[in-house]
């Protein structure tokens, strides 16, 4: 756990996230200050959930794809999500947590517009 107290401490330039919750919002303040790039849990731990969502999909379907089919699958949507948060948090200069979070915000947003709210 990186918190307030041991946030000073840390010399990678480079966190990424190996477990939820891992930063405190104090912690994670400072680290951006000391210019830490901080790759957030909900894209670095991403992949476990895409791929439950695979085994589901594939279970609707009874197809059961190959080991090298899931993990180019996974890599495609893994990778794009990075390019997507990684580009918006350029375009907006903020940091990857907030720009992963208002991409995620924005994409329930479309969605409730595009299909409205399920009871």
């Amino acid at each position: 756990m990186i918190t307030e107290q041991n946030a000073e401490q840390v010399k990678a330039s480079i966190l990424c996230e190996g477990a939820n919750g891992p930063v405190t919002p104090q912690a994670d303040a400072i680290l951006e200050d000391k210019g830490v790039l901080i790759l957030p849990d909900v894209l670095a731990n991403a992949g476990g959930v895409v791929v439950s969502y695979f085994e589901w999909v594939q279970g609707l379907q009874e197809y059961f794809w190959k080991e090298s089919e899931v993990n180019a699958k996974l890599n495609d949507i893994v990778s794009r999500a990075f390019e997507e948060t990684w580009e918006t948090a350029q375009r907006r200069d903020v940091p990857m947590r907030v720009a992963s979070y208002g991409l995620a915000v924005q994409r329930v947003s479309e969605a409730t517009i595009t299909r409205g709210i399920y009871p």
